[in-house]
């Protein structure tokens, strides 16, 4: 935990996650904990603020989610959301009431602007609810600072305004001025530090990784995705040639991504780099493979084994480095302790061989991918490597369905690039959280030149998402798909059909396999 950063207490929110980016886009660090950390954890981090997170539990439940009472008493501001302000209502002596219905969605809120936390905003606005339990009775000395149009609770403040209770969700892009009320209370109310921008983030990293390192050798697996790219970038400048980047070709990457990521890599920064073409081996392994969790396993295990082999070709190694990004330790319960442990069994981000013996370094842990982008910028890697869309591990192993051949490899290859650079020249590219080509087993009919064609058929897929969880389709203007479509189909081979899928997820998923 960076000191004077923000803490935010997790009691089973689905938002917490939100909470935590939006503190980060007002340029101040924030990290999640579990609801029950101790008062010496927080005493160790020193933060300038706590935000306890909504929650499913109920103040009343027999198994509710209690905080350590000396947290209460820490001598910095608290707000409360949702859960979080029923749980500082109750624990100062208000009263929290269950009720048989509760608000959710929208609901119109009147405020007091002359408190600081709704300084500047309109004393009328739309906020998003989502509560059953609700408080009824404030504690003694505390004042309420918003009601709903239905005359609930809806923000209450203690006399110093150093404890502040929210019934809903400012992080939701459904309430209005969310961001506004999350800023007043970080700057006016809390006085955090707006200091945690890329370039501080860089500076400090170098220091780290250069005292954690020292003289020794460093080892990184890069894929030409935009994390392991970024943390190659950041490890050499803070090490030099100690740093070695290993790319290891499976034959599923995108078409040029395997020379583009080493041109920016060793050309663009001098970076000590190698690529290994194990894409034979990979392909044979693969031949005949038709079913998607077969095929993963495949590619996931020969990965494992072509690195543990390279990686012996650099004699002692005592350091590997990921880019594993926060939202994945989150995902995997890791939200207290360091950012380096040795890895002695199979690594729950890397998927490492129980033999290999590594100190982590994991440069990239603390932050989302909007960040990592940032970071990326200010190491000096190109701009169209940096804001490239995420790609699968597997690469287009998950997006050819069916048999996987080195022609339907080429053929999807060349379809995708097709479809991205005209995404690109149509100025939608960046409005995209994800786009690609899928090379589907069947053929149709098609007549081309007056002849007869029986060829595949190719689906196209974009897709705008926060964070990958759920997604909406793209909806790409028709002049694009219909340029896309013709240009496939006259320019690859053995394509003779183009379709869009037009699935949200969920129900489907945003990969095909």
């Amino acid at each position: 935990m960076k000191t004077n950063g923000v803490m935010i207490l997790d009691f089973g929110s689905q938002y917490t996650k939100l909470i935590a980016r939006r503190v980060r886009e007002e340029n101040i660090y924030s990290e999640i904990f579990p609801y029950n950390v101790s008062i010496n954890d927080i005493k160790k981090s020193n933060p300038a603020a706590i935000i306890l997170s909504g929650g499913p539990s109920s103040v009343f439940s027999d198994n509710a989610l209690k905080i350590d009472p000396e947290i209460l008493k820490y001598n910095v501001p608290i707000l409360g959301i949702c859960y979080g302000l029923q749980l500082l209502a109750h624990s100062f002596g208000g009263d929290v009431q269950e009720k048989n219905s509760g608000e959710y969605g929208l609901s119109k809120l009147h405020v007091d602007n002359s408190h600081d936390i709704f300084s500047d905003i309109p004393n009328k606005i739309n906020t998003w609810m989502s509560h059953m339990d609700q408080v009824v009775k404030i504690p003694a000395n505390w004042k309420i600072i918003a009601r709903s149009s239905n005359e609930i609770i809806g923000a209450v403040s203690n006399k110093d305004s150093s404890r502040i209770g929210l019934q809903f969700h400012p992080e939701v892009i459904h309430t209005d001025y969310g961001k506004e009320i999350i800023r007043n209370f970080l700057v006016k109310i809390a006085k955090c530090p707006t200091d945690w921008n890329a370039n501080n983030f860089v500076k400090d990293q170098i220091l780290k990784i250069k005292k954690e390192v020292g003289k020794d050798k460093l080892i990184i697996g890069v894929s030409g995705g935009v994390d392991s790219t970024v943390a190659a970038a950041l490890i050499h400048k803070a090490i030099g040639d100690q740093s070695i980047a290993v790319l290891i070709d499976h034959g599923l990457m995108r078409k040029n991504e395997a020379q583009s990521c080493v041109v920016a890599l060793k050309k663009g920064l001098g970076a000590n780099i190698h690529n290994f073409d194990e894409s034979e081996l990979f392909l044979s392994r693969l031949e005949g493979k038709k079913d998607p969790e077969e095929k993963r396993k495949i590619i996931g295990s020969q990965f494992i084994e072509s690195f543990e082999r390279i990686s012996k070709k650099f004699g002692d190694i005592k350091f590997l480095a990921q880019g594993t990004l926060y939202p994945d330790v989150i995902e995997s319960g890791f939200g207290v302790g360091g950012t380096s442990h040795t890895i002695k069994s199979h690594h729950n981000v890397g998927g490492l061989p129980k033999d290999m013996n590594f100190k982590l370094i994991e440069p990239l842990r603390d932050l989302f991918k909007d960040e990592v982008r940032k970071v990326g910028v200010e190491l000096g890697l190109p701009s169209d490597l940096v804001q490239r869309h995420p790609f699968p591990g597997p690469g287009l192993g998950v997006r050819i369905i069916g048999k996987i051949t080195k022609e339907r490899v080429r053929t999807l290859q060349e379809a995708d690039k097709i479809f991205i650079d005209i995404l690109r020249e149509d100025n939608l590219y960046d409005n995209i959280w994800q786009a690609f080509a899928v090379l589907v087993p069947i053929k149709t009919v098609g007549v081309m030149g007056d002849q007869r064609t029986y060829d595949n058929l190719l689906a196209l897929r974009a897709v705008t998402s926060v964070d990958g969880m759920t997604a909406d389709w793209f909806k790409i203007p028709d002049s694009t798909l219909a340029k896309a479509s013709s240009k496939i189909v006259n320019n690859v081979k053995g394509v003779n059909r183009v379709v869009y899928d037009i699935t949200s997820k969920p129900p489907g998923t945003i990969e095909w396999e």
